[in-house]
């Protein structure tokens, strides 16, 4: 019978199988693992030996030790996908973590860049350059399509569509789903296709978009590495990250009067709840324009 460590290792491994970027593989092994540790030292080793209340005890343990509700919010998501691994591979019969609820708070809203920080971004490689060409092309693809850094990292060209705009990824829970890509992005993706990506195909990753100097496939945290690097290199004050691209993606679409079940689609979200969030973004967004271009608003302002 194996123990609950092995199966911790078995589930971090299949994670990297999935293409989890290596934080989320990283994070979720610290933060499980001390609730290992909570079980060893309940001389509780094995999932049979689990219980309801050994976990609602670590619960209280980590509010006792003044873990912020988020924090513990987030160790509760992490048990409860990790008890959907063990379902799936049929070593449990019941997710016992899902009925454990996390505590409730409220949603902090997404971070997101402006069209100036944006253009500024995205002229950031040096194009000149095989490197600068694919980072151009990564960088545009990620702001045209908004897909996640795990989903642009498991692109292979036979994904990608330049005559119609569009290419095909493989999101959460192995859907797949189609991505769009404007003008820019197919410009700089032929780019790249046509005078980059042959000057490193030489290696083992053939059919891989985006790949590394060695000829394999660009990895997940090589990406947001490009990301962040291009934020430091044109001055942008706040970190930048595949993620965060992936809001801003989201926010100018609504700014645009795009219909938010068509963003939820673009995004892969499989609750309209997840992508309402951003409508709260765009709607302070209303306010401030109403406040700086309607007459009447600057003249209660002036009035106050």
């Amino acid at each position: 019978m194996k123990k609950l460590k092995e199966w911790l290792q078995l589930y971090l491994a299949h994670l990297e199988r999935k293409q989890f970027s290596y934080y989320t593989v990283k994070n979720y092994g610290t933060d499980l693992e001390q609730f290992l540790t909570y079980c060893a030292e309940h001389e509780v080793t094995t999932l049979a030996a689990l219980s309801r209340e050994l976990v609602r005890n670590y619960m209280a343990h980590l509010a006792a030790e003044d873990y912020v509700r988020a924090s513990i919010a987030r160790r509760v998501f992490e048990m409860r996908a990790f008890g959907d691994y063990l379902i799936r591979v049929q070593a449990w019969e019941q997710n016992l973590f899902r009925r454990i609820y996390a505590p409730r708070f409220p949603r902090r809203l997404p971070r997101y860049l402006t069209h100036e920080q944006v253009q500024r971004l995205l002229s950031a490689p040096d194009t000149s350059t095989v490197k600068g060409l694919r980072d151009r092309a990564i960088l545009e693809t990620l702001y045209a399509s908004g897909v996640r850094v795990s989903e642009l990292g498991g692109l292979n060209v036979k994904d990608l569509d330049l005559h119609s705009g569009e290419m095909r990824v493989t999101g959460k829970g192995d859907k797949e789903r189609v991505a769009l890509l404007g003008r820019p992005a197919l410009t700089a993706l032929r780019a790249y296709l046509r005078t980059g990506r042959p000057a490193q195909a030489s290696g083992p990753s053939a059919r891989a978009l985006f790949l590394n100097r060695f000829g394999g496939r660009l990895s997940v945290r090589s990406i947001s590495t490009v990301v962040r690097q291009s934020g430091i290199a044109v001055g942008i004050a706040e970190k930048v990250t595949p993620h965060l691209l992936r809001h801003t993606f989201a926010t100018h679409l609504l700014e645009g009067g795009a219909d938010l079940r068509v963003v939820q689609e673009l995004l892969g979200h499989e609750r309209i709840a997840s992508t309402q969030l951003y409508t709260h973004i765009t709607q302070q967004h209303a306010q401030k324009v109403y406040g700086q271009a309607h007459p009447r608003a600057r003249e209660r302002e002036s009035e106050g």
